[in-house]
């Protein structure tokens, strides 16, 4: 800086101005100096450190490099030469402005939660190689330290303006609270609500979820501080709030695929006028259906035992006990997905009546399948059904329906006549 003032002198610049010229171009030199040393490290770094980090067989190091762990820890050699070297650039006869040493202990704060945002990123996805990641996430967590580091260097970052002690600044900030948490207060809830899901295990990555007050149905991808992110089956991204699934109610699938079969609940309504007691015609030809032949001769010993033993009078239906075409068509049901390889059979297994309605009398299949595999389950189901409705005319009942337009048309024609 001497060298740069003497030389200004001689030129005939005057005194002040050739200070303040020679501080200028000292400080120039200064940042060109650092730049160079910058660009050196990075390149020393690029040819010594990330070959050897390639050729290791950790990945952790590799997911350094991802999130630039190395390139922004080479920020700090310029900001330290310009932290030590200024006062040696400007000389001892003059000061630093303190704005200039106020910049570069913010570049430094700036700088090191970088690098802590870089460390914590990496940790977290070298985590989320582990398969414990799906039950234990900790995005969540991730993201805490990140926003603390943020605010706490906020605050470093205004005590170094305001030239007051953090501790101070905090102190101050006291007033302030009901502010604070009134602006964070969705973190916070995500946080807590975060918490709770993972020590609870309410949901994992990888799971089928089913929110309706949100619209989501679908695999969870992803559960962060705020918002748990949904790939509904349309693939369309449905983002939870997180703390939504603490304080709502949400469907978790994960139960029904760790059982290893998935429910089948669905009825077909009859037509109660369909329903009738079987003549021995009738019984004769449902002899005929192979299924139902063990049932029927147990069925039948069974009935006839218990009427000779009460002395009923068969030759009135009414009497005594007889079977019906609907309790043999349960019967087929139930022997037909017996012998269905693809329902589970150690699981709920029942074909019942359910409460007659205007619509009808409903039966419902209420068993499981083997597989859990949504595409797989829906053709099992439809196979089902469909032979359910295929066989039913074969028992004489019918499906109750609202009648189509031809049928309204055919009904007009036999009133016509």
């Amino acid at each position: 800086m001497l060298y740069f003032q003497k030389f200004c002198e001689q030129l005939g610049i005057s005194s002040s101005l050739s200070v303040t010229i020679a501080i200028s171009v000292s400080i120039i030199l200064l940042i060109l100096v650092s730049w160079i040393a910058y660009v050196l490290t990075w390149k020393i770094m690029r040819r010594t450190i990330l070959p050897i980090i390639q050729r290791s067989k950790t990945t952790f190091d590799d997911i350094l490099v991802k999130h630039r762990f190395f390139k922004r820890l080479a920020f700090f050699v310029p900001a330290i030469l310009l932290y030590y070297f200024l006062d040696d650039a400007i000389g001892d006869a003059y000061k630093v402005p303190a704005i200039i040493l106020d910049f570069i202990d913010v570049w430094l704060v700036i700088i090191s939660i970088m690098i802590i945002e870089s460390v914590l990123s990496t940790i977290r996805d070298y985590y989320q190689r582990y398969e414990i990641s799906k039950e234990r996430p900790i995005d969540s967590f991730v993201q805490v330290i990140k926003i603390i580091s943020y605010i706490v260097g906020g605050l470093v970052v205004i005590s170094i303006f305001i030239d007051k002690d953090i501790s101070t600044l905090l102190l101050s900030l006291g007033t302030m609270s009901a502010v604070l948490m009134l602006i964070f207060r969705d973190p916070i809830l995500g946080f807590i609500g975060g918490l709770q899901l993972t020590f609870n295990e309410m949901v994992r990555i990888g799971d089928w979820i089913s929110v309706p007050k949100y619209d989501a149905d679908g695999v969870v991808l992803e559960i962060t501080l705020t918002v748990v992110k949904v790939q509904n089956w349309d693939k369309t991204i449905s983002m939870v709030p997180t703390y939504a699934l603490v304080s709502n109610s949400f469907q978790n699938w994960r139960g029904m695929e760790e059982s290893g079969g998935r429910r089948i609940k669905r009825s077909i309504n009859i037509d109660m006028d369909s329903v009738k007691f079987c003549t021995p015609e009738m019984l004769v030809s449902y002899r005929k259906i192979q299924i139902l032949q063990p049932y029927l001769d147990k069925k039948e010993k069974e009935i006839e035992n218990y009427n000779k033993k009460n002395k009923i009078d068969p030759s009135v239906f009414v009497n005594g006990r007889r079977q019906t075409n609907l309790g043999v068509f349960r019967a087929y049901l139930k022997a037909y997905l017996k012998l269905r390889e693809d329902i589970n059979q150690n699981m709920t297994f029942l074909v019942r009546h359910l409460q007659p309605t205007e619509k009808g009398l409903p039966i419902e299949v209420y068993v499981f399948t083997k597989t859990t595999e949504w595409a797989d389950y829906e053709n099992v189901q439809a196979d089902i059904f469909d032979h359910i409705l295929a066989a039913i005319p074969q028992f004489g009942l019918k499906v109750y329906q609202y009648p189509s337009n031809s049928g309204i048309v055919e009904l007009l024609k036999k009133k016509s006549l």
